[in-house]
């Protein structure tokens, strides 16, 4: 079965699952098992013991971003029995005039945090979910615009953990610089750019439609937690309990978080053995950096409440549960999905090697390479819910049929590849950025799903008619023109046809 079009079947059965019966769990394991027996011919127990096999491995080789999620958990969970939280809510009430701002100030924290798309999507949820509950706004949209501004904006940003992703997915016989490589593709990353710009637009014009408009709707009438986090929401701390932090005790733990974060890609990346700054953040190791970014802020944080008792001993210490309790939902929905990667990996049934034979069988003879490249990237990021995945798959496929000859169409055709990737990853129920998202905003997974897979597809057909222009003309900046004109006429359709929900400053 393996490097077969069965191989294409356990993801496949997940998503549908998924969609269809709203259990992300049960749906995740039933699509590993199916995959292990495709793989073992149909043996029960020798199934069983594969799924448990690559489940243990990936869980192992991922462990520095368990770790991570527990520490930002705990991290979050004391700032909010410091009382921080609530201060920072208060002022922004107060200081922020309604819904459009508060997703406005959302969609600029997501765009300020380039670093990685992990710490983009748990930082903002956290920072920003306070106040988007302060003003009722639904948290769909929220996990929708944390989203939008995690993968899109690292996979544009020259110095993030991504950039380093990309370099890396070269082969390793191959005379192309990386770096360079990645830096030529950030104008034509369409899909990243188009969502940027739409989702600046749903904010401020209030028109949201399809599954994303019903959600809203509902929300006016009801706002209501998750029943999932209710547990662990911080409103279910009580008021008593909390600290007398104030706002500087939520800034600075943050600030020290970014600071440590990008310090320990610095160190991670070899800043200390003499490499430069650029070389350092290439070769960074993300998920070690985070790990040592989190830990760092957890300490400065007990220094920063404990000695100017802005929280008891013993409050400090009961954050460790809650906070880890905060995370499990994301924790258990990682797991399974990293397992699903591993079973539809080359070691088992091999998905990207059946991919890249049908693409390598069939590139010489397709004259429109850029959107084929798309279209294939973000099926397969789809299907098996990872983008770094994707691209290393398709890149040195690309590289493989355009080789050095024609330097415009190879930097145009990874740009598609890296588009369709985050495309792909973007609207992937069992993809880690956008599982994280819905940790982040506390939301539903296969709610926030469901809600933006039309906000994807609005954006990914105007990415296709761009990279098909593309095709013809082996000019990325005629495609982009095109993508952007496509995008407008979206806009002017959905500003004719979509009524506007009400999204005014003066809603309080």
């Amino acid at each position: 079965m393996a490097a077969t079009a069965w191989s294409i079947l356990p993801p496949i059965i997940t998503i549908v699952l998924a969609l269809w019966t709203k259990e992300v769990y049960m749906s995740l394991i039933i699509g590993i098992f199916s995959g292990a027996l495709l793989f073992t011919g149909g043996n029960v127990l020798t199934a069983i013991l594969t799924m448990f096999e690559v489940m243990a491995d990936k869980v192992g080789s991922n462990v520095n971003i368990l770790v991570f999620l527990v520490i930002l958990g705990i991290l979050v969970a004391a700032i909010t029995r410091s009382g921080a939280t609530r201060a920072y809510g208060d002022w922004a009430v107060r200081t922020i005039h309604g819904p459009r701002s508060a997703l406005l100030l959302t969609a600029l924290l997501g765009v300020v945090i380039f670093i990685d798309d992990y710490f983009n999507c748990l930082t903002v949820g956290t920072v920003m979910r306070p106040v988007t509950d302060k003003f009722k706004i639904a948290r769909t949209k929220l996990a929708y615009i944390i989203d939008a501004t995690a993968a899109p904006v690292c996979i544009i940003a020259p110095v993030s953990s991504w950039a380093a992703a990309v370099g890396s997915s070269l082969p390793e016989d191959t005379t192309i610089d990386g770096f360079a490589l990645f830096l030529h593709t950030i104008p034509f990353n369409l899909y990243a750019w188009l969502t940027i710009l739409f989702m600046v637009f749903i904010i401020w014009t209030g028109r949201d439609f399809a599954a994303m408009g019903k959600s809203i709707l509902a929300n006016k009438k009801h706002f209501e937690i998750p029943k999932e986090y209710q547990d662990t929401d911080e409103s279910q701390i009580k008021h008593e309990d909390q600290g007398h932090g104030k706002m500087i005790d939520l800034l600075l733990p943050l600030l020290v978080l970014i600071a440590a974060c990008i310090f320990g890609m610095l160190y991670t990346g070899g800043i200390y053995e003499g490499k430069s700054v650029a070389e350092a953040f290439a070769n960074c190791d993300s998920s070690k950096s985070l790990v040592l970014g989190s830990f760092i802020a957890f300490v400065f944080t007990g220094f920063l409440y404990l000695p100017r008792r802005i929280v008891t001993f013993n409050a400090f210490c009961d954050s460790f549960g809650w906070g880890f309790k905060a995370m499990t939902p994301a924790i258990f929905i990682l797991c399974l999905a990293w397992t699903l990667s591993g079973i539809c990996s080359k070691e088992y049934l091999d998905l990207g090697g059946f991919v890249g034979a049908v693409v390598s069988a069939h590139a010489s003879i397709i004259l429109f390479l850029p959107p084929i490249f798309f279209l294939v990237a973000i099926g397969l990021a789809f299907a098996t819910g990872t983008s770094w995945g994707t691209f290393g798959i398709l890149i040195p496929i690309a590289i493989a049929v355009l080789g050095t000859n024609d330097p415009n169409m190879l930097v145009v055709c990874v740009a598609a590849i890296l588009s369709g990737a985050v495309g792909g990853d973007h609207a992937s129920p069992i993809s880690d950025t956008t599982i994280l998202a819905s940790a982040g905003a506390q939301c539903h997974h296969i709610d926030h799903v469901s809600t933006q897979i039309p906000y994807v597809a609005v954006v990914a057909s105007c990415s296709f008619l761009g990279y098909l222009v593309d095709g013809f003309t082996a000019n990325g900046w005629l495609g982009l023109v095109t993508a952007l004109i496509c995008l407008g006429i979206c806009m002017a359709y959905i500003l004719a046809r979509v009524p506007a929900i009400a999204n005014d400053e003066s809603q309080r």
